[in-house]
């Protein structure tokens, strides 16, 4: 078992994922563990090398006794970075985690390439609360609070729907040292960077659910103020975004971290599956057949550059890119790729009514021929999708 025993404590760790590539570190949340990320890993792990460890006091890292800093877990990893021959890494933590990762980024930005701070902030509650979270897992052990946690942590929905997720995260609560639970919980208490965090430099993506009670989109809001350039995605989550927004959260991750990282067959493949997620599977495989020796250099451009480059970027969702890119074509009368990219706004998500909503306004701005032939462009896609 993986265990590196550091100055002050015994942490767990494993280190997974594509040998030699690019590190990402993933710290988890107060009462979870390392398996808070396994969600990650498939779409991460044949990118970058990952290393998931457990914060002390947590899973199979040591318990120490008393309180601990936020300070001592950084310095944890710091260690275990060393050990491990690992000079510069991105980092990705999630609440507790998030407080390790702005301390990393204040006192040791050189070991990190890029940050992503996930449902937390400068400071998480109020003293008085944590003191009392304290005094009550240890008289009564965290177990007795594991279902009063989880209705913070998700949403009522999820709650209801991911039953066997559910049951994984409660086990691992409970089953959290009230020691080390207790000790994380002062060094939660403890933290407070709000006045340091604008001194961060370190490129960092904020991570904020629009359900999260603990740390609310404000808190991100203020961080995003504070840390120059910083970049702000909300997700429709409650506290454990990484869970409930898996497949948005692990996209985010790959387009914040991956600048400069991929190869190009792996920016290649990126580009063919949000290809596929856009234009449709059928689409996809007519173009694919009609490749030779002509045009193939030219379609796989394509498929990097414009699908695994651009399309792939966070900071517009597929939707909005989609009602951008049909005004654009009403604009430069492309008929052909304007039917083409109505199947694939559909497909991310664009309705009707919208769609109808862009041609009107490309009618004041494109001129009416150019809205009377995308309107019969779009009825010729809409009707042939049963949707006219």
């Amino acid at each position: 078992m993986p265990i590196l025993q550091t100055k002050s404590s015994a942490i767990y760790f494993q280190l997974e994922g594509k040998a030699n590539a690019p590190t990402i570190v993933f710290s988890n949340s107060l009462g979870t563990d390392l398996t808070l990320w396994d969600g990650q890993m498939a779409d991460l792990a044949p990118y970058f090398q990952i290393l998931r460890y457990d914060t002390r006091g947590h899973g199979k890292s040591a318990v120490p006794a008393g309180e601990y800093s936020i300070e001592q877990c950084g310095k944890d990893v710091l260690e275990l970075l060393d050990a491990l021959n690992l000079v510069r890494v991105y980092f990705v933590g999630l609440s507790m985690g998030g407080m390790i990762g702005q301390w990393l980024a204040l006192n040791a930005p050189n070991r990190l390439h890029k940050l992503v701070l996930s449902n937390t902030a400068a400071q998480i509650g109020h003293p008085d609360f944590w003191n009392a979270r304290i005094q009550l897992v240890l008289e009564k052990g965290v177990g007795f609070i594991a279902d009063a946690v989880l209705q913070r942590w998700l949403t009522p929905s999820f709650l209801t729907q991911e039953v066997e997720k559910i049951k994984h995260f409660k086990t691992v609560l409970s089953q959290t040292s009230a020691i080390g639970y207790a000790g994380c919980c002062a060094a939660v208490r403890d933290f407070d960077a709000r006045t340091k965090v604008a001194k961060i430099e370190v490129p960092t993506l904020i991570i904020s659910g629009t359900e999260d009670i603990a740390t609310p989109v404000e808190d991100g809001l203020f961080l995003k103020r504070q840390i120059p350039n910083a970049q702000l995605l909300t997700v429709p989550t409650a506290h454990l975004g990484n869970i409930e927004a898996e497949v948005i959260f692990n996209q985010a991750i790959i387009d914040f971290f991956k600048t400069n990282n991929l190869t190009q067959s792996e920016t290649h493949a990126q580009g063919m599956k949000v290809r596929r997620a856009v234009l449709g599977e059928v689409h996809v495989n007519k173009a694919n057949f009609k490749l030779n020796t002509f045009n193939a250099d030219f379609q796989h451009f394509i498929t990097r550059y414009a699908w695994g480059e651009i399309w792939t970027r966070s900071e517009l969702p597929r939707r909005d890119r989609s009602l951008i890119t049909l005004a654009m074509m009403i604009a430069l009368n492309r008929e052909d790729e304007f039917k083409m990219h109505v199947k694939a706004a559909i497909n991310n998500g664009v309705t009707v009514a919208e769609i109808k909503e862009v041609i009107l306004q490309s009618g004041i701005y494109c001129g009416l021929p150019a809205a009377n032939g995308a309107y019969h462009a779009a009825e010729i896609v809409l009707k042939d999708l049963k949707l006219l």
